[in-house]
């Protein structure tokens, strides 16, 4: 999950296949349901290689029911997250391509609107009706659904339990009022270190700051007249976002100028913050580092931090979810039996089997029961009730791509530009791109 979800936004943006698969949706809808023959018929299974390191029994359950109910093999191929995106526009530009393909929720959108997926019937897949507002969001178009929900991570708020008895603070927050005060509380008993802060949050790290937005009922955008319209402007949102700004200020010192992209690794060997928002991954690569960051394999050793982090949901704040969905591809010559792999692999049996595997269920239905069963994730299952997704547009990957976001919030924090300035900015490109 941890390569996954770190990779998969900034991988959205290296879409090519608008040439390969032409300019419009597909019009066509697969079912998943009813008896299909698969003697003889072989369906092809493009999943990232989290799936074959964390939950390979998982895959291999799915496609042995799979394999007894239609009478057709299954043929899994595990991809890398860094040339997934390549290697499918590659495929999809010409006839032999995978029936089934799992990509990022954020990297689904383009290939939509491109008509890289075929249409799917939503009520053909256990738990539709409650799959997770991050994940579906970047399934659904003009009223129709072109991917199922696989599974996600949420985004929690991690903190040091050895300074909060130092300061005096029982349990973690379960307000953002609590949130607020126990980051004083921490400030005020470590003021004589002036290289601490209690709330490590990095200056560009646009995934918290637009929780803010939405925790305050704001959005980053809309469509409205059939044209996607940047909302920074409005009050909601500025003020949202102000709320973000006010916390880095006063209680963060971690670098305004870098993303949270080595979050972890800075908040576990420096030792000198309180809390941070990360996900859920990201309490164990605080505790241990690897001794050479240049060998993959390289041993892990302990930080300042190891033992004494606690995850628990960060209150009042809505999380920005990563995680996988599954398409059909609209050249598949084996749609009906790729819909019905796909139905095998997440229905309640394989979330089942994923929650063990430590990675969240598709559906909000599932995710007190995965708090019950697996501990480790009840932080991030209580969390995944309240998520959002970024603008569900073919484009939405230019904007990040041109870094709109984080440009606005450097802006901000280092004075460049008012709140007022930098949004009124970012709608403007924010519109600008949506439109081309």
């Amino acid at each position: 999950m941890k390569r996954k979800i770190a990779v998969a936004a900034a991988l959205a943006a290296t879409l090519l296949a608008t040439a390969a698969c032409g300019d419009k949706k597909s019009d066509d809808t697969t079912s998943a349901n009813g008896a299909v023959d698969g003697k003889g018929k072989t369906v092809k299974v493009w999943l990232m290689v989290d799936a074959q390191t964390g939950w390979k029994a998982v895959v291999d359950d799915a496609s042995k029911r799979f394999t007894a109910a239609t009478g057709a093999q299954v043929d899994v191929e595990y991809q890398q997250w860094a040339d997934h995106l390549t290697k499918l526009d590659a495929t999809l530009a010409g006839n032999d391509v995978p029936d089934v393909v799992e990509l990022g929720n954020t990297e689904f959108a383009k290939y939509v609107t491109t008509g890289a997926f075929a249409g799917l019937n939503k009520g053909d897949f256990e738990n539709s009706g409650t799959w997770l507002t991050g994940l579906d969001g970047a399934c659904e178009l003009d009223g129709k659904t072109y991917c199922v929900p696989y599974y996600a991570g949420a985004r929690v708020l991690l903190y040091r339990t050895d300074l909060f008895k130092k300061a005096g603070i029982a349990a973690a927050p379960t307000t953002y009022d609590d949130f607020l005060a126990d980051a004083q509380k921490l400030q005020d008993t470590n003021k004589n270190d002036s290289k601490f802060g209690a709330f490590y949050m990095p200056g560009k790290y646009w995934y918290a700051a637009m929780s803010w937005v939405y925790a305050n009922q704001g959005t980053i955008a809309k469509q409205d007249g059939g044209k996607w319209v940047g909302q920074l402007e409005q009050p909601a949102a500025q003020q949202g976002l102000q709320n973000w700004v006010d916390v880095v200020k006063k209680y963060s010192k971690a670098d305004i100028t870098k993303d949270e992209s080595d979050q972890a690794g800075v908040f576990g060997q420096g030792g000198e913050a309180g809390m941070f928002y990360g996900n859920t991954w990201e309490q164990g690569s605080a505790e241990q580092v690897a001794k050479d960051p240049n060998d993959p394999n390289s041993p892990k050793i302990d930080t300042k931090v190891k033992g004494k982090l606690a995850a628990a949901p960060m209150p009042g704040i809505p999380s920005f979810l990563g995680g996988s969905n599954l398409g059909v591809t609209s050249k598949s010559q084996n749609s009906a039996l790729a819909a019905q792999w796909i139905k095998y692999f997440t229905d309640s049996t394989s979330m089942d089997g994923l929650i063990k595997a430590n990675a969240l269920p598709n559906s909000t239905a599932l995710l007190d029961k995965t708090a019950t069963e697996n501990p480790s994730l009840a932080a991030a299952a209580n969390a995944a009730k309240t998520s959002w997704f970024p603008p569900n547009s073919g484009k939405w990957a230019d904007v990040e791509k041109a870094n709109v976001l984080p440009q606005m919030l450097s802006d901000i924090l280092t004075g460049k530009k008012s709140v007022a300035d930098a949004t009124k900015w970012a709608d403007q490109q924010i519109d600008t791109t949506l439109a081309e």
